[in-house]
């Protein structure tokens, strides 16, 4: 393996623990719903908007995120955004009500994912620089993303039923405790640019803008109206931040995000896979929790086991990361991960209604696991090898707030679409829904070009 000096498996478990436990709190709570409902006294869409906001504060903070990183220095923006995290964690815990549990889960630990987590794709970049040692790399915290995903509502479950939906919060400062531990090894390969100026109007202009049209994806089951002036305001917004960074750029001065980061077609190709693959793995996993625990009324325990099939998929597909990337193009594996994907949808549609048992689930399910597992790392590949050291930070938090976004827009669209009726026929439009963005993102990946990779980063 190829790497720089002090990069290895100490340096990249505490990484990939970190992908594990933040993506594990964007599912796990969809195994929770009617147990936090019924303790704080709220409704099913409350538990939504709070599982939504968490995610759309990752996207809309992400960015911002990887620039703190370049300032302050990659090891010290993780470890703040880990303390923050477990603070936030810390508080959902010993929440009365919902407004603390939206404190606490959707904006503390929201924030704290948004600092934590572009130092740990800048550091895996920065670390490991040949494509075989970066996609074993990647492949790692790809898979302990996705398995934080795909078996948080199985973790989730085994917890809140043991204990309680509260515990589930306790694990996840068990596990920041145990990563602020082990990250003691991480060194930071480049020096902070304390100088670097800080564009904090163009921070606002995109967090409102992102949050405005998600909102309005949300408020679309209450009042058409009001969805339309959010999305048209939210598209304002995030419009006049663009032109806004045109015009800084030209005078000179510092920016959010360089629109060079958009001049790559390829690597445009790749963030927009990214976006659709987050989109169906957390889209697909609130729709499916809901409907089992509100419709079939199964306690968080029976929900979680039934996602197995989906983690022991995602995990074998995700283990083979290396190995694939050596013997396949990227863009195959992206392809080939859409069609299982939009397959495993297909499956969950096709047998939903047939059975009243939860076991024709399980087809579907590992299908869209194993098609997930598949193209999570190359896809991520394929955008941060597209850009030298100096930019990774800017790539680092785009990427991030591409695939966040994408979690936030799963979650809000297909969770609307559920939640708006609560029935067989509002599950089967929701996953209809899901599998045509699936297409849509198979269709981007079959514009990628035929090489194994963009670039196999700097040397």
């Amino acid at each position: 393996m190829s790497e720089r000096a002090g990069a290895g498996t100490a340096v990249l478990v505490p990484l990939a623990l970190a992908q594990f436990i933040c993506s594990f709190a964007g599912s796990a709570m969809n195994v929770m719903i009617n147990d936090i409902s019924t303790d704080l006294d709220t409704s099913v869409h409350g538990v939504q908007l709070v599982i939504t906001a968490f995610l759309l504060v990752m996207a809309a903070l992400m960015i911002p995120g990887g620039k703190l990183t370049d300032l302050l220095g990659r090891k010290r923006c993780f470890v703040a955004g880990l303390a923050l995290y477990g603070a936030g964690a810390l508080l959902s815990a010993l929440a009365p009500g919902i407004v603390v549990l939206f404190l606490g889960n959707s904006i503390l630990e929201g924030i704290g994912t948004a600092l934590l987590i572009p130092p740990v794709y800048i550091l895996t970049t920065l670390l490991f620089t040949d494509l075989a040692s970066r996609a074993k790399a990647f492949g790692a915290i790809m898979a302990m993303g996705g398995v934080g995903a795909a078996a948080g509502p199985l973790i989730g479950g085994l917890i809140t039923s043991g204990i309680g939906w509260r515990a589930t919060f306790g694990f996840q400062v068990l596990i920041i405790i145990v990563i602020i531990v082990l990250g003691r090894k991480i060194t930071d390969p480049l020096p902070a640019e304390t100088g670097r100026s800080f564009d904090v109007g163009g921070t606002v202009l995109s967090a409102v803008g992102l949050v405005t049209l998600v909102l309005g994806i949300l408020a679309a089951d209450n009042n058409i109206w009001l969805t339309l002036a959010l999305l048209a305001a939210g598209s304002l917004v995030l419009a006049g931040f663009f032109a806004r960074v045109r015009v800084r750029e030209h005078a000179g001065k510092a920016v959010l995000v360089s629109t060079s980061m958009f001049k790559n077609k390829v690597v445009n190709l790749g963030l927009v896979t990214q976006n659709l693959q987050w989109l169906m793995l957390l889209g697909s996993s609130f729709v499916v929790a809901t409907y089992l625990q509100v419709v079939r009324h199964y306690n968080a325990i029976e929900t979680g086991v039934i996602f197995t099939p989906a983690t022991i998929g995602l995990l074998g597909s995700s283990l083979l990361a290396e190995r694939l990337a050596k013997r396949r193009e990227q863009r195959s594996l992206i392809m080939a991960g859409f069609v299982l994907t939009v397959a495993g949808m297909g499956l969950l549609l096709a047998f939903a209604g047939l059975f009243t048992s939860p076991w024709p689930f399980a087809p579907g399910l590992f299908f869209i696991g194993l098609g997930l597992g598949l193209m999570l790392t190359p896809s991520v590949n394929v955008v941060q090898s597209g850009f030298g050291d100096e930019q990774q930070g800017e790539i680092s938090g785009v990427s991030r707030c591409v695939s966040n976004l994408g979690s936030s827009l799963g979650t809000a669209i297909a969770g609307t679409i559920l939640v708006s009726g609560l029935t067989s026929h509002s599950y089967a439009a929701a996953m209809i829904v899901l599998a045509v963005a699936g297409v849509g993102g198979l269709g981007a990946a079959a514009f990628l070009p035929r090489e194994r990779a963009v670039a196999a980063g700097p040397a």
